[in-house]
């Protein structure tokens, strides 16, 4: 791996983090963390050698339809803008089968979050829904996805 690839794959894991704590603290990811993850893609590509025709295109075609899908998730009230947007920028990162390995992942983690925090509010008492951060669980499967050695072929 070259310095760029690995400067910006170095970026993107603080930039992923930084956006799972933010969404755990306060349910909202900034903006501009997003922008910077879907900024930091044309560097990714650069550094990876990916050809403006097909590959780049590939790549921004498969990030508009994961934004779109998760968009529609949004208008229903399922998902927060953050979330849907930082699944958009990771899109520009990832090929299809590492990105469809990361929605799968991100849908479990998403899960048991899910069930975490209704067994806490169980044990508290609340009857308020709660809001469920699921820019942890999008963090974690990607960490996951751009590391995990047996299931990824994207290394």
């Amino acid at each position: 791996m070259g310095v760029v690839a690995a400067f910006s794959l170095a970026a993107l894991a603080l930039l992923l983090v930084s956006c799972g704590i933010q969404d755990a603290k306060t349910r909202e990811i900034a903006n501009w963390k997003n922008a910077a993850i879907a900024c930091l893609a044309p560097l990714w590509w650069w550094a990876n050698g990916l050809a403006l025709w097909p590959d780049i295109a590939i790549q921004i075609g498969i990030a508009i339809a994961v934004f779109l899908v998760f968009f529609a998730a949004f208008c229903l009230g399922q998902m927060g803008g953050g979330d849907v947007k930082m699944l958009g920028a990771l899109a520009l990162w990832l090929p299809l089968q590492p990105l469809i390995w990361m929605l799968i992942l991100m849908s479990l983690l998403g899960g048991a979050l899910t069930i975490v925090l209704l067994v806490e509010q169980k044990i508290r008492r609340r009857e308020a829904v709660p809001e469920i951060p699921y820019g942890v669980a999008i963090a974690i499967a990607a960490l996951l996805v751009f590391r995990e050695p047996i299931l990824n072929q994207f290394q």
